[in-house]
């Protein structure tokens, strides 16, 4: 962890993915890989190639080799399961994703499970599929929905039973989507994904003001909070992250 980030205590900033733009070389110091120099600076990220396809085990422990012993990663769950298979019936592939990840061994911060905007909330299915989850894991868990019916107070029930963070995401399809929520017990966890351009746009020191005071109320009682900058495509996240982390260390 840096020196910035242990000022700013339980409050984690990273990005997707660790490619280092050129023009931000020059916030991380020396090493042999993107990855390493990554670290340097930040002790979080999330790795979302995952999503896409599979990766062979060696893979991950190389990447938990190249990193400080403090360092996590965030893994997202495959499409396959979350979007292909909609949760249902995706025990074996659950079971073989974390089977392929355990590479991270200590390192593994926790699990992403982004949802489909078009999937209803339906509570069997739901349950079932958190319940085959933390059979197998009881790593930390954040859920992102984006369809409006995850959100109504009933669903609280199903993010406290499981232990599972609602992610707060931005740009949020409703209000309360911007709002972290869920299961305190493990973290909250932001993702902001680039407003107005999702992905492209860079954030103002406004916004990352906004949000440093929204970790910092959000995260009391819970034992972490983190945030991953996902506006990579315009190669804004890097510069994002470091302004954010030096706004929650109180630079």
């Amino acid at each position: 962890m840096t020196a910035a980030e242990r000022r700013g205590g339980r409050l984690l900033v990273g990005c997707a993915g660790w490619s280092i733009p050129s023009q931000h070389m020059h916030l991380f110091g020396p090493g042999d890989s993107h990855l390493a120099r990554y670290a340097t600076r930040f002790s979080i990220v999330e790795i979302n190639s995952t999503f896409y396809r599979p990766h062979q085990p060696r893979t991950f422990e190389r990447w938990a080799a190249s990193v400080p012993k403090e360092f996590r990663f965030s893994v997202k769950v495959p499409q396959a399961i979350t979007h292909h298979a909609r949760l249902h019936g995706v025990g074996d592939a659950l079971s073989a994703f974390l089977d392929s990840i355990a590479g991270l061994g200590p390192k593994l911060g926790g699990l992403l499970v982004q949802l489909p905007p078009g999937l209803v909330f339906d509570a069997r299915t739901a349950g079932t599929f958190f319940t085959m989850l933390r059979r197998r894991t009881d790593v930390p868990v954040a859920c992102e929905p984006r369809h409006a019916s995850w959100f109504e107070p009933a669903v609280d029930v199903l993010w406290q039973r499981h232990g599972v963070a609602r992610v707060a995401a931005d740009p949020a399809r409703l209000p309360s989507a911007a709002q972290a929520g869920g299961s305190q017990r493990d973290w909250r966890y932001w993702r902001w994904h680039g407003s107005p351009r999702i992905y492209y746009s860079p954030y103002d020191d406004a916004a990352l003001g906004a949000l440093a005071a929204a970790m910092r109320a959000g995260t009391r009682g819970a034992p972490a909070g983190w945030c991953i900058l996902d506006n990579t495509a315009g190669g804004h996240a890097m510069g994002d992250a470091a302004r954010l982390q030096a706004m929650l260390a109180g630079k």
